[in-house]
């Protein structure tokens, strides 16, 4: 049972919670447009950060953070977007995770009286947490903490109204376009349709949608760090969209919850056969301080099969992730 519940546990935490929200950003970009976005961690960073300077440097109110933390990460699409989007989509995906690793050095070594170099920032969640309105649960409650709750309560609900307004955004003209780009860019242009347009609203679209993934994921921890936007965030977030399937609403909810729950139930399994007097795997094969690497090489392994024998994913379909990359 403690298996079960570690799963779950890391399923539907706030941590994951920020994930889902990022890959929901890069199946606007990916999945439905058709844009190699490989620094996804960009925007969330920029957003996360945007936030947590505003309240705990300036004092301002969370909503207004929330606001420049929306406004830098529009303004880091527009950034990337206008020198790319016009190009082949391998360009796009050079810059953006250039972009990434530019930010991430950004706020690990510069700036350090706001951003605190490795150290991050912390100090903004006193407002958000103000407003809770769920119970005193005396310690924890199915192993989270009231703040906990009340993070997942609203990340949870972020997720199914972002989810709801890509839906109706997708069955709309305007999503019915981005769905011809990613299978014919040339035709959509001979029709008369702006494709760097359309292209450039999709990125700022989902570059925005991650930096609510920024946002939770701050608030969750109740501090911003620049090594939690490493690469491996981005890559992260799209295996979590190819496991769940591309161009699908829930595709990235699904993939994300998934993926975490799994990786957490097979580290905890791991680490009860490699630990105590007996251990059923030898230490020679494996020990205990090796349960995290084994696990993401499992995780890996478990991917390319995914790749092999169902690269549409759970839910997805072959021809949203056959890409012509122009």
């Amino acid at each position: 049972m403690d298996i079960i519940s570690s799963a779950l546990h890391d399923a539907f935490s706030p941590f994951a919670l920020s994930f889902v929200l990022a890959a929901i950003g890069l199946n606007v970009h990916f999945g439905y447009t058709g844009l190699l976005n490989f620094g996804q961690a960009a925007f969330c960073a920029v957003g996360a950060y945007a936030m947590g300077v505003s309240v705990a440097s300036f004092d301002l109110p969370l909503i207004v953070g929330i606001f420049f933390g929306l406004v830098a990460s529009a303004l880091l699409a527009l950034v990337l977007g206008v020198p790319t989007l016009r190009l082949r989509a391998d360009y796009l995906a050079i810059a953006t995770i250039a972009a990434a690793e530019i930010a991430r050095l950004v706020f690990s070594t510069s700036f350090k009286e706001y951003f605190n170099a490795r150290d991050g920032v912390s100090g903004f969640t006193r407002g958000f947490r103000d407003i809770n309105p769920l119970p005193d649960f005396n310690g924890q409650f199915l192993t989270f903490s009231r703040n906990d709750w009340w993070v997942m309560t609203v990340g949870w609900v972020l997720v199914a109204l972002t989810c709801i307004f890509l839906w109706l955004l997708m069955r709309s003209p305007w999503g019915r376009v981005l769905r011809s780009i990613r299978e014919d860019e040339e035709a959509v242009r001979s029709l008369g349709k702006n494709v760097y347009s359309y292209k450039m609203q999709a990125l700022v679209l989902g570059g925005v949608i991650g930096a609510f993934g920024g946002f939770i994921g701050g608030l969750g921890l109740a501090s911003v760090q620049p090594d939690s936007f490493n690469t491996d965030f981005t890559f992260i977030a799209f295996t979590m969209l190819i496991l769940g399937g591309a161009a699908r609403i829930l595709g990235p909810v699904v993939g994300a919850v998934l993926f975490w729950g799994v990786l957490s139930g097979v580290g905890s399994t791991l680490a009860r056969l490699s630990s105590g007097d007996n251990p059923i795997i030898p230490p020679d094969l494996m020990g205990s301080d090796q349960v995290s690497n084994v696990r993401f090489m499992l995780a890996g392994l478990a991917l390319m099969l995914l790749m092999i024998y169902r690269p549409q994913g759970i839910f997805g379909d072959r021809k949203e992730i056959a890409l012509d990359a122009r």
